[in-house]
């Protein structure tokens, strides 16, 4: 029987914000358990327990990214639940003081081939929905832009135009093939998107890298031009990206950030006084977790976001939208325990214990 250790009621929430890195968690989203949240049927969501975690992530210093992937986008999310969340949640934000972005995508588009003048009215439609939210826009990966793309030009012609009517800076969201299969070969190479930036420097923030690349994300962080900014989505490799190096570092904007982050807002308080010897101890602790948490098939990660969450005690029932629940196996989630409580992220001990007794039961796993 797993036992654990209440090593997580070490990370309070921090008086002070850390103030040397940015760092925005991708926040995953809690399902109604009561409502038909199974393949194909509309997501319905339980908008306290949701809004709840992103007050959590606000507690620890960290801004919020919202409708990412990590929420579920293209993964049983639709897209009117995912305006009403963008709404809510910057919402949320304002009351509250916290920082947040918001994901603008095409997913109100159906399933399928679509045109390029299409795609970009889809996305122009999402961006003018996050501008009026009061959220700052990443502009995210489209599935159907990479089916429609012919070359380059295409992807210039597009993000060029969304860029030009963006109200003020925006980010821009790079998601490898790991996380959506269908993204194989976006942007068409390295060269495309740092032209792209080049030619609109002024009006982007920075890029979200999510290649699970570390060499490849230094060689373009150290090619961005001055004021452009790397945010870091290498869930492998994040430690050693935000700490940095003589050239530069990256700041975050990471999913894992969702499930780490009291011993993170630690660590990056460490940064802010120098230490990186105990920001090295506290992030590489978290290291094991997170690379079995998003092990391949990757895009399954948010199963396992999802299950640490309610073993944490911010859910209360393991249900998703399109029932996602059944993304990972019982033995998959049997280690995430024993690492989740080795990286502490587990505040009660009691609680995780009772629950994980509850689970192994169910699945069959308590003998």
């Amino acid at each position: 029987m797993i036992t654990f250790s209440g090593r997580g009621r070490e990370f309070t929430a921090p008086r002070t914000p850390f103030h040397t890195r940015i760092a925005y968690a991708a926040a995953p989203v809690t399902a109604d358990q009561h409502a038909e949240n199974i393949p194909g049927a509309p997501a319905t969501l339980d908008w306290d327990a949701t809004l709840r975690f992103r007050h959590h992530l606000w507690s620890y210093g960290f801004g919020v990214a919202e409708a990412m992937d990590t929420a579920q986008r293209g993964a049983g999310l639709d897209y009117p639940a995912t305006r009403e969340l963008i709404r809510r949640s910057a919402a949320e934000a304002r009351a509250a003081g916290g920082a947040i972005v918001a994901g603008v995508g095409t997913d109100q588009l159906p399933a399928g081939p679509a045109t390029i003048d299409d795609i970009r009215k889809a996305y122009a439609e999402q961006l003018a929905d996050v501008q009026e939210a009061g959220a700052q826009p990443v502009l995210m990966c489209s599935r159907h832009l990479a089916a429609a793309a012919t070359g380059p030009d295409d992807y210039r012609r597009v993000y060029g135009e969304l860029l030009a009517e963006a109200d003020g800076k925006v980010l821009l969201h790079w998601l490898g093939e790991a996380f959506d299969p269908a993204l194989a070969g976006y942007w068409g190479g390295d060269e495309v998107v740092l032209s792209l930036i080049e030619e609109h420097a002024g009006k982007v923030e920075g890029i979200k890298l999510s290649l699970l690349d570390a060499d490849r994300e230094i060689a373009m962080r150290r090619s961005l031009p001055a004021g452009v900014r790397m945010y870091t989505g290498d869930d492998f490799h994040y430690p050693a990206l935000i700490r940095g190096d003589s050239s530069g570092h990256s700041e975050a904007l990471l999913g894992v950030l969702a499930v780490i982050a009291p011993p993170a807002a630690a660590a990056f308080r460490a940064l802010d006084v120098s230490d990186t010897a105990l920001y090295d101890r506290i992030m590489d602790a978290t290291l094991p977790l997170a690379r079995h948490l998003f092990a391949s098939p990757t895009y399954h990660y948010k199963t396992g976001i999802v299950f640490l969450h309610w073993l944490a005690g911010h859910q209360d029932h393991l249900t998703m939208v399109g029932g996602a629940q059944a993304g990972r196996s019982p033995s998959h989630l049997l280690e995430l325990m024993r690492l989740a409580d080795q990286a502490g992220i587990l505040p009660d001990a009691d609680l995780a214990s009772a629950r994980a007794r509850a689970w192994l039961t169910t699945v069959g796993l308590d003998r």
